[in-house]
C-alpha cells in the first residue's frame, strides 16, 4: 500500500482551473516546455475592466512578456476566449 497517495492533496479547483486554461494557451499557440505560461484570475478596479479578468501571462525566453486577456472569471474561460487573447 502506498502511503504517500493517502496523504497527497487533490489540486483546488482554482489550480485545476489554470492548469486548464495553461494547457489550451500551449497547445493553441504552439508553445514548447521553453516557454513559461502564468495564468491568473485578477480583479480590475479601472472602470474600463469587465471587473475580474484571467490574464494568460506568456513568458518567452530572449523576449518580452506578453499579457494575454480574457474579460471572464478563470472558471469561465473557453477555448474561444484563449484563442481570441493569443490572437489580440
Amino acid at each position: 500500500m502506498n502511503l504517500l497517495g493517502a496523504f497527497r492533496k487533490r489540486p483546488s479547483p482554482e489550480a485545476a482551473a489554470r492548469a486548464r486554461v495553461a494547457g489550451i494557451a500551449r497547445r493553441l499557440g504552439g508553445f514548447g516546455p521553453e516557454v513559461t505560461l502564468a495564468v491568473n484570475e485578477i480583479a480590475c478596479a479601472d472602470p474600463a475592466c469587465p471587473g475580474t479578468e484571467t490574464v494568460i501571462l506568456v513568458m518567452v525566453p530572449g523576449a518580452r512578456s506578453r499579457a494575454c486577456k480574457v474579460g471572464k472569471p478563470l472558471e469561465a474561460v473557453t477555448e474561444q476566449d484563449v484563442a481570441a487573447a493569443l490572437e489580440g
